[in-house]
């Protein structure tokens, strides 16, 4: 049930937005007809935009589920050290090594 509700608020809140949006451009382009200023967007808009936005904001947070901690120890605690440091990007297989080392210089011996 709370999927569903939280889902509810995502898509209420995004048409809710995407209305104060186009409220704002018909304002917008009302005033330009009457040759008006523009000064700011009527209150209804505004509170509809902010309604919107919070109502999308918590659907969002609420539908994504657990959160992980952003503290970095709290993956790393159960991690060792070799783990943590190997990584394949740090391995550089194509070195001076092997010129140095060509098994085909010392097969001859």
């Amino acid at each position: 049930m709370g999927h569903s509700v939280d889902k509810f608020f995502v898509t209420f809140g995004l048409l809710a937005l995407l209305h104060a949006a186009f409220s704002a451009a018909q304002h917008r382009a009302y005033l330009r007809l009457n040759e008006q200023e523009f000064t700011t967007l009527p209150l209804d808009i505004l509170l509809q935009t902010v309604i919107g936005l919070m109502l999308a904001c918590l659907g969002i947070v609420r539908v994504v589920g657990q959160f992980r901690e952003i503290r970095a120890i709290a993956d790393m605690e159960n991690r060792t050290w070799d783990t943590i440091t190997m990584h394949s990007s740090f391995c550089g297989f194509n070195h001076r090594g092997k010129k140095l080392f060509d098994e085909a210089k010392y097969a001859d011996g």
